[in-house]
């Protein structure tokens, strides 16, 4: 029962993390954020991996997806602090959503709600192909949105690595049990042969 429990559960889990991420995934395309395109995508391919262990029973895939896990913690830490500009970051010098090929925002900074934006004619300040553009009224700033995005794929994470390394466990224990009753013993049992201490004698006849 406890183990069909963590299964449901880590599933549901799993779940919520691929909706969460698809969704994420379209709004950093529109935004053109190809680093995180990049880690999306590589996310998505982990969390279906992991359902596929926890359908499956499959222990090391789960481990992967847990290990998994502990990197996509780190990335979304640091999503956080680079919209928070923390320590030397800051989004008007490094453009590293983009990897520096284009100067894109976030999706957010024009689509927030209640945002109003304004186009600002013959400015100087906009480079080849680009325009300048005045956001004001937005109930809340792009940079929190993607600050509590991240925050929720870390609290999914977190969830996913502790249901994870439970059931990873709990599949170990039951394959070790299986292997130490011959579960997995492709000769089968085979009972022990009596050896026989009969020795055969040469037969003489008369001629």
């Amino acid at each position: 029962m406890g183990k069909c429990e963590g299964r449901c559960t880590l599933l549901v889990i799993c779940s919520l993390q691929l909706v969460a991420a698809l969704q994420r995934q379209v709004f950093d395309f529109l935004g053109y954020q190809w680093a995180p395109i990049l880690a999306n995508f590589l996310h998505i391919m982990a969390v279906i991996l992991g359902m596929f262990g926890t359908v499956q029973f499959r222990f090391r895939y789960l481990i992967f997806y847990a290990v998994w896990l502990v990197l996509w913690v780190g990335w979304n830490s640091f999503i956080i602090c680079f919209y928070l500009e923390v320590g030397n970051l800051s989004q008007d010098r490094d453009f590293l959503m983009t990897f520096n090929t284009s100067l894109h925002r976030s999706w957010w900074m024009e689509h927030g709600p209640g945002c109003q934006v304004t186009p600002v004619l013959d400015s100087r300040m906009a480079p080849d192909d680009h325009h300048v553009i005045t956001v004001s009224g937005c109930l809340l700033d792009y940079q929190y949105i993607e600050v509590l995005s991240s925050a929720i794929q870390i609290l999914l994470a977190l969830f996913g690595f502790v249901y994870a390394c439970y059931v990873s466990k709990v599949f170990q224990d039951d394959e070790d049990s299986f292997d130490f009753i011959g579960g997995f013993d492709s000769y089968g049992y085979q009972p022990p042969q009596k050896s026989s201490h009969l020795q055969l004698q040469p037969l003489y006849t008369a001629g």
